[in-house]
């Protein structure tokens, strides 16, 4: 073997490979779990009897503005939650039902767009119909998905972002201890134009909220 190639090759076996964070199977090697809330609420997978708590989420004006949501139909809303169970087993996305109890209706929605489960991060989206706001649930649901998803899954960072002019979702990020990192300008276009963004994020080793 010529010298150059010679020494190329020993210097490629001695590169060693960056370990995944999260390794493949970890999410889709179990079902998904639901997460207890205080007061009896808890989190759950969506299912299709679920559909109409998405449609009328679809028509909240604070969510069609703020998540950019379009009206679904009934058999939209059923296939979304079809995809949803399916990103769970390739480990793309999670997420759950915002409930206040077992057997209630959804008030809300979580998840994690896990798009980056070997390099330790994802993104955190939620939303509230009005029979869920004031009460603090968000700011519970927040904290205990984190707390999944950093101490259970094992990733690294968790990130959100929202409007600078969606000051309710700025209150959950910060009390649930997502640091805001920065204003990405004129990054996501609304129905009223462009909006700047706030980045927040949590890392592994983050204090809880007390």
């Amino acid at each position: 073997m010529p010298i150059i190639l010679s020494r190329l090759w020993h210097h490629a076996r001695m590169i060693v490979p960056i370990p995944s964070v999260v390794p493949a199977g970890r999410m889709s090697g179990s079902e998904q779990p639901v997460l207890r809330l205080s007061g009896g609420a808890q989190l759950r997978p969506w299912c299709q009897d679920d559909a109409p708590a998405l449609i009328a989420a679809h028509l909240d004006p604070a969510i069609q503005r703020w998540m950019r949501a379009a009206p679904l139909t009934l058999d939209e809303a059923q296939e979304r939650i079809t995809r949803w169970k399916d990103r769970w087993r390739t480990e793309e996305r999670a997420v759950w039902a915002i409930c206040r109890s077992a057997d209630a209706e959804p008030v809300g929605m979580i998840g994690l767009a896990t798009s980056d489960l070997k390099g330790g991060s994802a993104e955190v989206f939620y939303w509230l119909l009005p029979a869920g706001r004031g009460a603090g649930v968000m700011l519970d649901a927040t904290l205990r998905v984190s707390r999944w998803a950093i101490d259970e899954l094992g990733l690294h960072r968790l990130w959100l972002t929202h409007s600078v002019a969606n000051s309710a979702s700025c209150r959950v990020a910060q009390r649930a201890g997502f640091v805001l990192e920065g204003t990405m300008r004129s990054a996501l276009l609304h129905s009223d134009g462009w909006h700047d963004e706030h980045l927040h994020a949590r890392v592994q080793g983050d204090a809880w909220p007390g």
